[in-house]
């Protein structure tokens, strides 16, 4: 509907033997606001920060680390929170144990076998959840850890996690990493039997 001003702006353009003016329109019929962006996408460069503690004990012989925790692990407040990852199942497997439902059972389960879990950031800037979008990475102090273990094997869970682990934390800590698949659900092309095959190298 047009307003006064341009009911009047009208009248004086036909006096004059102008055509009359029209408010411009979206398609869906909604006036167009000259500059007006559109809303960003969720995939923007964010700073995270670790928001929960390293699961260990002083028996813990086996360190996992990934690299940093993803949105949904956030979210739910601890590893590999992902439904679609399939960590826990893996894990499970290997350590011939049912697979963990709650924070609590995984716990348990981790320390039942003398394993600590960790990432290898204490934070960084990154795009979602893509591991090769990591830039301004600061490492745990993961060397800390092991001195407060018995920790003498690492093993990181996937690519990134073991580039940031050799880059950052491996002279200092004194352990050279070893480098398992991903579970993520990216990493789909990995079948669940060959990540169980891969990951009962932390048993050995």
């Amino acid at each position: 509907m047009a307003t006064r001003t341009e009911n009047t702006t009208n009248r004086a353009h036909l006096a004059a033997g102008k055509k009359p003016t029209a408010s411009k329109k979206s398609p869906a019929g909604k006036n167009v606001r000259a500059g007006k962006k559109p809303p960003a996408g969720k995939n923007v460069r964010a700073r995270v920060t670790h928001e929960f503690p390293p699961v260990y004990d002083r028996e813990s012989q086996v360190l996992l680390l990934g690299s940093i925790p993803s949105p949904k692990s956030r979210e739910v407040g601890f590893y590999y929170g992902h439904p679609q990852n399939r960590f826990w199942k893996v894990l499970a497997a290997v350590l011939g144990e049912a697979v963990p439902e709650t924070i609590p059972q995984k716990k348990a389960m981790l320390k039942r076998h003398h394993i600590a879990l960790w990432d290898v950031l204490e934070s960084c800037t990154i795009v979602g959840a893509s591991d090769t979008s990591i830039e301004d990475a600061v490492p745990n102090k993961i060397a800390a850890l092991v001195a407060k273990s018995k920790v003498t094997r690492i093993f990181c869970t996937g690519a990134t996690a073991h580039k940031l682990y050799q880059k950052y934390c491996a002279a200092d800590v004194g352990i050279d990493a070893v480098k398992l698949p991903s579970t993520s659900p990216a990493n789909c092309a990995i079948s669940l039997e060959r990540l169980v095959d891969a990951y009962r190298d932390i048993l050995a």
